[in-house]
């Protein structure tokens, strides 16, 4: 395991690798509205910005400042800055506004990175006007509803933007970060990464990558670009210290985990976590190697219902405070869960919650609900 801590600390100056920092600068700016990339439509931009700059506001404003605001005062000295974000897709966007200390980020979802190199091919401003619907459907569910829409995120996984990488970058400019380093990698089965070099990615060319969920639409581009990571920096300081962020596409059901995924989560040690619009999954068998993992390593987590339930967090010695109302589930096939009426007891003395945080519950009313669970730091991680 000593090897794979070593493997994990080493700097991105010390890892090869390709770098495609000069083919998603070009992105970023794009899609977070800073400027419109040589030699593309400044009209199809402008229009398109017009209408997206607006949701960056409404983010900021509705969400981000207020979900900061609220989630400060409950944070424990000492958090670690070390964050991991299950069934987290393309989400930094929340990531960094509620954890704005993170040092290194790691989401995991079904949905792969995309690749940045295809963006050239939007000169043609048709397939631009195209291409930026899609970036503006799969991202508009975060950015307005603080939650995700599968069949669009299915729909992202074609076309001439990488659409999981496109929202981790609008997650950066809203921060107030812009990123100064993009590689890819492949994790090996030791939990360890491999950074593909010129020579791996050009095996690779002209295979597609395979879905990870089989109701979604395949990928149009290469396996080589399923994980991607992104270092930043503040806006206008590329001398300041880097942090990281990484992006794992992955199932995290038992059965279809990657080998070593649970090694390399496993080396980080006590992390930060959180999850929203997972759909239950954690309350599900099928899904208990990433849960007992959760509760092993976590040492604060914010959740909507969707996280783990309250009774395996107090098994572990953590507590658990409920903000908000819940009186069930969004998704119907959850309602009858044995977890329901636990979770229906932590909020009927719940505190207000002043923002939407994943889904909201499955009433009329919609109602906004948060979970805050923080564990004892004398309690043993799950790391060996």
């Amino acid at each position: 395991m000593l090897s794979l801590v070593l493997a994990l600390s080493l700097s991105a100056t010390d890892q090869p690798g390709v770098e495609f920092i000069d083919d998603v600068r070009p992105i970023f700016e794009l899609v977070t509205c800073q400027a419109t990339p040589s030699g593309l439509d400044a009209t199809v931009v402008d229009t398109w910005c017009t209408k997206q700059k607006r949701r960056y506001e409404r983010f900021t404003s509705k969400w981000g400042t207020k979900a900061n605001a609220f989630l400060t005062p409950h944070k424990p000295a000492g958090l670690p800055t070390t964050l991991v974000y299950p069934f987290g897709g393309g989400d930094l966007m929340s990531a960094l506004q509620i954890f704005p200390e993170a040092q290194e980020v790691t989401t995991i979802s079904l949905e792969l990175a995309g690749d940045p190199r295809r963006w050239k091919s939007l000169s043609d401003a048709k397939v631009l006007k195209k291409s930026l619907k899609v970036i503006a459907d799969v991202s508009e569910s975060t950015l307005i509803n603080n939650d995700s829409v599968s069949e669009e995120m299915s729909d992202a996984q074609r076309g001439e933007l990488p659409a999981q990488l496109s929202m981790h970058l609008m997650g950066l400019a809203l921060a107030g970060q812009e990123p100064v380093s993009v590689r890819f990698f492949r994790l090996e089965k030791d939990g360890s990464l491999h950074y593909l070099n010129a020579e791996d990615i050009d095996a690779l060319d002209g295979k597609k990558a395979r879905k990870l969920n089989d109701e979604w639409k395949s990928p149009d581009f290469s396996p080589a670009f399923a994980n991607v990571e992104v270092q930043f920096v503040p806006k206008g300081q590329p001398d300041a210290t880097r942090r990281v962020h990484r992006h794992f596409a992955a199932n995290l059901a038992n059965k279809k985990l990657p080998p070593g995924l649970m090694a390399h989560l496993t080396a980080k040690g006590r992390v930060t976590t959180m999850t929203k619009a997972a759909s239950y999954l954690l309350w599900d068998g099928g899904f208990s190697k990433l849960r007992d993992w959760m509760t092993a390593n976590t040492a604060f987590m914010v959740a909507d219902s969707t996280g783990i339930a309250p009774s395996v967090w107090k098994e572990k010695g953590c507590t658990v405070e409920a903000f908000g109302k819940f009186e069930k589930p969004f998704l119907v096939e959850a309602q009858n869960d044995p977890h329901v009426e636990e979770v229906k007891a932590l909020f009927v003395d719940a505190r207000k919650l002043p923002m939407r945080f994943g889904y909201a519950d499955g009433t009329e009313d919609k109602n906004d609900h948060m979970v805050i669970t923080k564990c004892p730091t004398s309690r043993k991680s799950g790391r060996k």
